[in-house]
């Protein structure tokens, strides 16, 4: 659990930030200027407060309050920023090792170990090369697998992927997501970019003018159609759904996300394997009756929860649920006055398989 409470005030700005966050990993999002960044060096230790009241798994690390402010050598935090920061005249292996020396004293067992750091993170054929020969994705990497051999209780990301092109984010998402899965090990993400979110985060706390404007799950937040999120051309809900089903016959996978069943493209997934899956809101279409003779896979039975019309775009979100799994579909405000859209009335949900993202 992280517990965070800052107060700070700056000529002309202030951050006011308040969040709790389950183990995991959180990411902070918002747009530039927000206060991410500030957030950060406050749980690093490196912005100290005027207020502030910062827990991390038990262990206070910052509370005005009563006097308690660990230094930064002693709050044992893995920090990793868009520059990978690696010494230049020292071997991977050696930048590596430098971490580990400063890790403090514990049981072997608890360690992070130096060959599965190599191994979780793919960066064995890097060990004898110097900085400048990586790509930027594999210095990252690096500067990934440094900061976890130092034995962090929590580990501090401050926008890592952002000085990297689509191709070298591509490549380093899913080491970041093998990490996420493989160590028990809490994680903050800083990030403005909205992909990243989606496929690294549990948690998500939306940050404007240095103020929360909404935290929780991100299947919460996404479904929402009265945040910021709901406003971009890529709005949509994301789910977790197991693989219940392949047809190969059919090149179908059936996916079940609560009590929604979802077909996708064959997926290349082991049955019982929990998959993240994103549904943009621009692709769901509403009805009251169930269409005859159309291509699509997915009728979804879902009841209308909530309507935001959007008087500057001339749209309305609609927030659409199924028990506990969430939808959001974007519509014209004539759709729902046509079909009487209201929290409450029944509505399917129409979703073309090829619509269904599957993050990972």
């Amino acid at each position: 659990m992280i517990e965070v409470a800052l107060r700070h005030r700056w000529p002309g700005t202030v951050l006011d930030i308040e969040f709790t966050a389950p183990p995991g990993a959180t990411a902070l999002f918002g747009p530039s200027g927000a206060g991410k960044s500030s957030v950060v060096a406050a749980i690093a230790g490196l912005l100290r407060a005027d207020e502030a009241r910062i827990v991390v798994d038990g262990m206070v690390l910052s509370d005005t309050a009563h006097g308690v402010d660990v230094p930064v050598e002693q709050r044992r935090l893995g920090l990793v920023f868009q520059d990978a920061r690696l010494f230049p005249h020292m071997k991977v292996a050696d930048n590596l090792r430098y971490g580990l020396r400063r890790a403090p004293a514990g049981p072997p067992d608890a360690q992070i170990r130096f060959d599965d750091v190599v191994e979780l993170l793919g960066i064995a054929p890097l060990l004898a090369r110097r900085p400048h020969t990586l790509s930027g994705g594999e210095r990252q990497r690096v500067a990934i697998g440094r900061a976890l051999l130092a034995q962090p209780r929590l580990l501090l990301m401050d926008e890592p992927l952002a000085s990297l092109d689509g191709a070298r984010k591509a490549e380093i998402l899913p080491y970041l997501a093998r990490l996420k899965q493989s160590l028990a090990l809490p994680i903050v993400y800083v990030t403005h970019a909205l992909d990243e979110v989606l496929f690294m985060a549990d948690t998500l706390v939306l940050l404007e003018a240095g103020r929360v404007r909404a935290a929780g799950p991100v299947a919460e937040l996404t479904a929402r159609g009265d945040l910021p999120l709901a406003e971009r051309d890529d709005a949509g809900a994301v789910l977790e759904a197991r693989v219940a089903e392949h047809h190969p016959a059919r090149r179908l996978s059936l996916l079940r996300a609560g009590p929604l069943a979802l077909w996708v493209p064959l997926a290349p997934a082991q049955l019982g394997t929990w998959l993240r899956v994103r549904i943009p809101a621009r692709e769901i279409i509403l009805a009251t009756e169930v269409p005859q003779g159309i291509s699509l896979h997915n009728i979804l039975p879902t009841q209308v929860v909530n309507v935001t019309e959007d008087a500057v775009r001339h749209t309305a979100m609609v927030e659409l649920a199924t028990g506990p799994a969430r939808l959001l579909a974007r519509v014209t405000p004539d759709a729902v006055a046509r079909l009487g859209l209201r929290p409450g009335k029944p509505v399917l949900a129409l979703v073309k398989s090829m619509s269904v993202d599957v993050l990972k």
